[in-house]
């Protein structure tokens, strides 16, 4: 088992304790420690190996100039500019193999950017007094970031918090020596669904694709699942998209803490990713099973999928917005669309008869599709549901015509 580096970050003049009980638990286990100051004010009581002022000058500033701003938000966001720049130096020099990141508030606002500067694969650790809070927004979330709730930690070491730091020290060390990275040796395929009981297109389009040599990544379009996705197609790494389940635009415009944040179904297209588009489960807002319906939507059919996760559906107005707002961000794109229009429904539940079916509602919707797509989508309408063979059958049929013209590889 060979040594791995692993960057040890945070504010070394305030946490320089913490820190360096990581670091030790990190050596202690073979492994190497970088360690960076992302502080402001203060000096760390022990040498680090990339300075305060070499984070302030990654960002383009100093730190007097930090101090100057005499505004603590302001000042940290330097720093993040900094670590983050540095970070993914870093990992491209092969200097670390990945990174730990210790903060309140101050430095998980940091530790957010420097995570995020780090490609899929390269494990990244935050510990924080503040792990898995509402205040973390999903944008900022790294597709495969780690977050280990800094319990007792506020001020000083404990034997509390020592047992979450130590944790977090052997985990990040453990996943550096055993992540199997994404490959890149064959062209990798994006797309968006549900469970099996609702959506049900990934079952047969999964091994047809691999038999036409390109990778498949499913991602489940709850939240954290879009973002990962956005975040992805943000860079670079997918050949194409199927993006066939864009309920998560639908969640976000109602408000719904189950969202994938503003910019869904928006990276592929700024990125010039040829996209497959289509409705699945469109139609329904996905909202936190445990807590109860908001008083607006408290009288619309729904669907309890467990405890944790509760589906209401759209009326006919709502629809017709959420076809405006699709075709809207679809009409950004700088690659190939076409928006696939299965008219007999977009999920299990919605067929003719099924406990959320809604006749009209799908009607309006279909209608607004047809009238507010753009001139850069091709519209294909199906007589079919997305469940259906054709629909799946319509979808590898783009793809075998992107092949043989070149968009894809072939």
């Amino acid at each position: 088992m060979s040594d791995r580096t692993i960057l040890v970050a945070g504010t070394w003049d305030t946490k320089n304790d913490e820190l360096d009980y990581i670091a030790q638990v990190i050596r202690s286990q073979g492994g190497s420690v970088l360690s960076m100051d992302v502080s402001v004010l203060g000096e760390p009581s022990l040498p680090v190996d990339v300075s305060k002022h070499d984070v302030a000058g990654a960002a383009g500033s100093s730190i007097e100039a930090a101090i100057a701003t005499e505004d603590e938000n302001e000042a940290m966001q330097i720093m993040a500019r900094g670590a983050a720049a540095l970070a993914a130096r870093l990992h491209a020099e092969g200097r670390i193999d990945g990174a730990i990141v210790l903060g309140g508030t101050m430095g998980t606002d940091l530790a957010l950017d420097l995570c995020a500067a780090l490609p899929l694969g390269v494990p990244k650790y935050v510990v924080s007094t503040v792990s898995f809070s509402p205040m973390i927004p999903p944008e900022r979330l790294a597709p495969d970031i780690q977050m280990i709730l800094w319990a007792g930690g506020l001020y000083g070491l404990n034997s509390v918090c020592k047992a979450s730091l130590s944790q977090a020290a052997g985990a990040v060390l453990g996943a550096a020596r055993a992540v199997e990275r994404p490959r890149r040796d064959r062209p990798l395929i994006g797309m968006t669904s549900f469970g099996k009981t609702v959506l049900r297109y990934m079952v047969s389009l999964k091994p047809a694709l691999e038999e036409r040599g390109f990778e498949v990544a499913v991602f489940h379009a709850t939240g954290m699942g879009g973002r990962a996705f956005e975040s992805l197609a943000a860079e670079g790494a997918f050949a194409a998209v199927m993006d066939f389940a864009p309920q998560e635009v639908g969640n976000h415009l109602h408000g719904s803490s189950i969202s994938a944040g503003p910019d869904r179904m928006t990276a592929a297209g700024r990125a010039g990713v040829p996209q497959i588009v289509s409705i699945g489960c469109y139609d329904l807002v996905d909202l936190v099973g445990w807590q109860p319906l908001p008083e607006h939507l408290k009288d619309r059919p729904a669907h309890a999928h467990n405890r944790l996760l509760t589906s209401v559906i759209m009326t006919p107005d709502e629809r017709r917005e959420m076809a405006r707002v699709i075709c809207e961000r679809l009409a950004r794109a700088q690659g190939p669309v076409v928006l696939l229009l299965p008219t007999e429904g977009g999920n299990e539940w919605d067929r003719p008869g099924g406990p959320l079916s809604d006749a009209e509602g799908l009607a309006a919707f279909c209608a607004a599709i047809r009238e507010h797509c753009p001139p850069n989508v091709k519209l294909v309408e199906l007589d079919a549901h997305i469940n259906d063979a054709v629909f799946s059958e319509a979808a590898l049929g783009v793809v075998d015509a992107w092949r043989a013209d070149g968009v894809l590889p072939g």
